[in-house]
């Protein structure tokens, strides 16, 4: 058991050396990575929306 209480001990000191972000950069990283996703989500429907249409037009051959 106390090694449990070292461990968060040791938790705690590495997250005190942390750098964490400034909100101004919290705001754009989460931006890019809101705009990433919805670039991705596009992709990939216009992706499947072509192969669907690819696959509708084979069968009706």
């Amino acid at each position: 058991m106390a090694n449990v209480g070292g461990f968060f001990k040791n938790v705690m000191s590495e997250m005190r050396k942390v750098s964490w972000p400034k909100k101004k950069e919290l705001t754009r990283y989460t931006v890019i990575v809101l705009a990433t996703v919805v670039a991705a989500a596009i992709f990939f429907a216009i992706v499947d929306l072509g192969i669907s249409e690819l696959f509708r037009w084979y069968l009706d051959l």
